[in-house]
Formats: C-alpha cells, structure tokens, sequence
C-alpha cells in the first residue's frame, strides 16, 4: 500500500493503517499573512519578570484559518486573536507554569482566556467585529468592585469570615453557579465571556474568576494573607477560597496551577466539540481513528450501527464544508483548541490527535507531518525519560 493512498496512524498501543477518503477540497489551500494585533487598552495589573521559557516544539504551521480562509471565510480577528494568546503564555516560565493561579502575576489569565474565547467566537461566528475583551475584562474587575460594598467589620472579624463573605458574595449574590454539563449542551459553560454573562460555568472558569477576583482584593490591600483555591474534581462541587496556613497534605491535589488552569480550559473545549463523540473508546484519538476506518473494533453490537451511520454523515458534512453539527461536535473549534494545547507546550498526544483531525479533513500531508512530530518527541521522551512523560 503506497503513502499516497494510506496513512499510518500510531498510538502506544494500536497501529492504523486508514484508508484515504475521497480528496477533499480543503487539502490545498493559500497561505494568508497573519494580522498584527492591536495593543490591549484595559488597564490590568500584572508582572513582567521571569525568564519565559523557550518552547520545545518547533516552528509549526496550523493548518485551521488557512484552511478557512480557503473558502472565502475572513479570519483576520482569529488570527488577531490567537496572537495575542500566544504573547500572553510566551511569557511562561517553568516556575510560573507550576505557580498557583491565585499568586500568578506574569501572565493575566483572564485576558488569556478572553483570547481563547475571542477566537472562537470569530470562527463561528463570522462577526463582523472582534468579540470586546476589553469590555468583558471590565465587567471581570467591576466583581471584584462589586465585594467592596459587600465588605464590611464583620468580614475582617476573621480570615474563615473574610472567605465565607467572599463566597457567599459570588455564589449567592451574584447567583454564579457550576454548570454539570461539558458538553455542546451548555458551550457557554466553557468560555469567560458566556460565564460572565450567564453566571453559569464550569468548575475551571469558576476557579478562574475566584482567583481574579481574590489578586484584585489584594492589590487593594483588602486581603493580606494567603489564600488557595480548592479545585473540585467531584461534577457538583464549587470552587472555594481557603487560608493557606490551614491546608493540609490532602489539599495539594486540588490546587490549580497556571499550567493545569490553561490546560483545563482547552481540553474542556476539545473534549466538548471534538467531532466524534460516539464510541466505546475513552480516548478521542481512537475514535475517530475508528471513525476513519468505518468500523467499532471495540463494541460491534449496540453502538456500531449508529457510530457507522453518524460516521458517514460526518464525513458528507466535512466533503460539503459543514464544520458543525448539533450533538456531533464543531470541527473549527476542536482544531483550534488542539493548535494551542500545542502551543502552550503540554503532553505531545496532542500533535496526534490534531493529526488525526486534520486526516478527517483531507489535509493529509500536514496530519501526517504532525504524526511524524508526535513519534519523533515520543521516540525522544523514551530515549530520555526525565525531560518528558508521555501517558498511555
């Protein structure tokens, strides 16, 4: 079987060989120049220290706005934005990635998540106008306004009073509340903006604006002592500030730290729109593997004749330039969330699974140059297991 009619797809424990589909339309496309993005006004507070660390990928190539652009779809403000994305985590160090969200100072993580949401809003939105980062990072600080008037003698009767008011303030003045549903059934769970306006968000975003919200009381002199965020790994549970001098050792695996926060907000979003959401598979990568091949290696009764059906639908939807599918997943947005896991440097399956993406979308060339790179840094972390781990 010749390259050009196949494709080797690799996961540590399975081999593919995938039958390459018919061409699809977005497998050539032009390179579109990207778009300088214009300075933030919002005034925001943050550190400029630390030495960011170099990023161990090399130069890539995403293939997404490319591949729209190819179609007649204007994607300047996602590239505007996803530039300014990336000029927010290059500041990342090794120590800063590993810092608490709730003292991170170096990079403005609200800001960051606005970028996240300000391209995505783009891409399927086709507006017209960029999505107001400025205006939602305002309504971010008037919370934090809003607990002063809320602030009072009791509240700095004790530092257990001074938390419970912060929590009572947010979660029942303001009405936040954790949404259960990670899925295409609530999307606006998974972006800031939506959270902010609907007060209803995914336990990320609520530790995200938590710990926004605690830096500015901070900066204000209202809080002088340390505070952690416990991140529930429970589906019901909120968010809550605690006095860091009382924690304890079974504290440690519920603290966010920069990195897992930035991870967490994107693997929401891909695990949500990931575009095969059947299958008796966990891992995504394997589904749509699965998908690729028309067949359930793992379930052949119950579920086989609707992910076979839903499969097929699929691939007439991409064939017609359909991204997007109630209860099916959002192409655009999955590949945009899978280009800045890699950017952002994380567990390098993440250059396999946009491999296995891009296959689906006839871009056969790139998913194989990214399969490549996966092996490569796979082969690499093997060679020299302290630089890197990579889970099975």
């Amino acid at each position: 079987m010749s390259s050009a009619s196949s494709v080797l797809v690799a996961s540590s424990s399975f081999l593919y060989w995938i039958r390459k589909p018919s061409p699809f339309k977005f497998s050539k496309f032009p390179s579109t120049p990207p778009v300088t993005p214009s300075s933030p006004k919002c005034y925001r507070v943050v550190c400029r220290g630390g030495s960011p660390q170099p990023a161990s990928f090399p130069d890539l190539s995403f293939a997404l706005h490319d591949a729209l652009e190819s179609t007649g779809i204007d994607t300047s403000h996602a590239r505007e934005a996803r530039k300014s994305f990336v000029s927010q985590i290059k500041k990342l160090s090794d120590i800063e990635r590993e810092t608490s969200i709730c003292i991170n100072r170096c990079v403005d993580l609200g800001r960051t998540s606005l970028f996240i949401a300000a391209e995505d809003d783009s891409l399927i939105s086709h507006s017209s106008v960029p999505l107001p980062v400025d205006a939602f990072l305002e309504r971010l600080d008037d919370l934090s306004m809003g607990y002063c008037s809320h602030y009072n003698s009791a509240c700095r009767s004790s530092r257990e009073n001074f938390l419970e008011s912060l929590e009572k303030y947010l979660y029942v003045k303001k009405g936040f509340r954790r949404s259960t549903a990670n899925n295409q059934a609530e999307p606006q769970a998974l972006d800031l903006h939506s959270v902010l306006t609907h007060r209803s968000g995914s336990a990320v975003m609520l530790s995200l604006i938590h710990s926004e919200i605690l830096k500015m009381l901070r900066l204000w002199g209202l809080l002088d002592f340390d505070v952690e965020i416990f991140f529930p790994h429970d589906p019901h549970g909120l968010p809550r500030a605690y006095d860091k001098q009382k924690s304890k050792e079974s504290d440690q695996p519920h603290i966010m730290t920069v990195q897992m926060l930035l991870e967490e907000i994107l693997r929401n979003l891909k695990d949500a729109f990931w575009p095969f959401q059947r299958g008796a598979a966990d891992s995504l990568f394997l589904r749509a593997a699965n998908a690729a091949n028309c067949i359930d290696k793992f379930n052949g009764f119950e579920d086989s004749g609707y992910q076979l059906a839903s499969t097929k639908a699929a691939q007439r939807r991409l064939d017609r330039g359909v991204w997007t599918s109630v209860h099916f997943g959002d192409m655009r947005r999955a590949l945009s969330a899978c280009e800045r896991l890699i950017l952002l440097r994380t567990d390098p399956k993440e250059m396999r699974d946009y491999s296995i993406l891009l296959y689906h979308c006839g871009l056969y060339e790139q998913a194989l140059k990214f399969l490549k790179l996966y092996q490569d840094m796979k082969s690499s972390s093997a060679q020299n297991p302290s630089t890197d781990q990579l889970a099975t």
